[in-house]
């Protein structure tokens, strides 16, 4: 099995219990070893007092860029810390771009970040996260 089938392959268990991205319209638009690229259309039930994304909602989103980016080698991994910086408004309508790149991986832990893009291509948020892995794998690799 080569790595990117693999990735896929985790990417296709995880998405199918992952009902949290599912239900706020998260879509996957590409997953290899250490990276996956995912993208939101901001819906006006995302939308905070201000009119704009609500931040809850790009965090959501890059965090969910960050899980299936550190879950690629089919060792299940959990989020261990994670921290972002908003810099512009995700606004009504437009479709978010997280895409989250293994920065480090090391033993249990592994260092994620994650750039929020808007439709225009300007930075919405910078995400890093922490991983850890655990016991467990997404599917046996005996299987077909």
């Amino acid at each position: 099995m080569t790595p990117n089938d693999r990735a896929t392959r985790c990417a296709e268990a995880m998405w199918a219990k992952d009902v949290a991205s599912q239900s706020l319209g998260l879509a996957i638009a590409d997953v290899g070893p250490g990276t996956a690229t995912l993208t939101m259309t901001v819906r006006p039930d995302m939308l905070n007092g201000h009119g704009i994304c609500h931040g809850g909602m790009i965090f959501t989103l890059a965090d969910s860029a960050f899980a299936f980016a550190c879950n690629t080698y089919n060792t299940l991994t959990v989020a261990q810390q994670n921290q972002i910086t908003y810099l512009s408004p995700g606004q009504p309508g437009e479709t978010l771009t997280a895409t989250a790149t293994e920065t480090a991986r090391q033993g249990r832990s592994g260092t994620y970040d994650v750039t929020v893009t808007g439709g225009d291509g300007r930075m919405v948020a910078l995400f890093r996260g922490l991983s850890r892995t655990i016991s467990g794998t997404h599917f046996d690799e005996d299987q077909p």
